[in-house]
């Protein structure tokens, strides 16, 4: 059963040495995070799984102890994911920020298995896997990671896009209200052409939490960079 959540932005800026001197941009962000992940710390799960998006070729299960690399951004910098024997596949950008994040909050010696979703994955079926994490042990959390629109200005990734601020406001309010059928009725078109890769992890979420009765608290909201950033708790 699904025991909390925390909800994280995953861009790889969130790490201060891959930010470099645009770090101080996202410290609100950082202070959020930190503060969520004491909510799963509080609720003692049996179980802490971290969901993110992921490339094809990234999707799946990673066990306790996989590792992931910020090289492709320029730093020399590894996390682990938890403590574990790992496995052979390096761990998605959205985990590898999960981890770096779980190693700043002194869950690194706890076992945290990750897993990550392709961002064409159907409403249902996001709910479909969400409902089977909650039902693997009887007091699950989950850390999940994704981030919003990327077309709220003109220099974002996406180019401006008048739908990206609805939408990402819709979703925020979902999250900070964990209103579990406001997520599912997020339209996963209009999240593809918008870019906002959190759509699908977010719908995991929701299917984890139906029935949990569980309260949602959003802590921070904003778009630097032109992309939506939203850290929410429930419990």
């Amino acid at each position: 059963m699904l025991v909390a959540a925390a909800v994280c932005p995953c861009p790889p800026l969130l790490v201060p040495a891959v930010a470099a001197g645009a770090a101080p941009e996202l410290t609100d962000a950082r202070t959020a995070c930190s503060d969520v992940l004491g909510v799963l710390a509080a609720s003692r799960p049996d179980r802490l799984i971290v969901v993110g998006p992921a490339e094809e070729g990234a999707r799946g299960v990673f066990p306790a102890g996989s590792t992931g690399s910020f090289a492709g951004f320029g730093v020399d910098l590894t996390v682990r994911l938890g403590s574990g024997p790992g496995g052979d596949r390096p761990l998605p950008a959205s985990l590898a920020v999960a981890g770096w994040l779980l190693e700043r909050a002194d869950w690194a010696d706890a076992p945290v298995e990750g897993l990550g979703v392709g961002e064409p994955l159907e409403p249902a079926r996001c709910a479909e896997a969400g409902r089977g994490l909650a039902a693997s042990a009887d007091r699950v959390a989950l850390l999940v990671m994704g981030d919003g629109s990327a077309c709220r200005t003109l220099k974002a990734p996406g180019y401006l896009d008048e739908r990206a601020e609805p939408f990402d406001a819709a979703a925020a309010r979902a999250l900070g209200a964990a209103d579990t059928a406001a997520l599912l009725a997020l339209d996963a078109d209009l999240a593809y052409e918008l870019k906002a890769a959190g759509r699908a992890p977010w719908q995991v979420l929701a299917g984890a939490a139906e029935g949990a009765g569980l309260a949602g608290r959003l802590l921070y909201e904003d778009a630097p960079y032109g992309v939506g950033y939203v850290v929410a708790a429930w419990s």
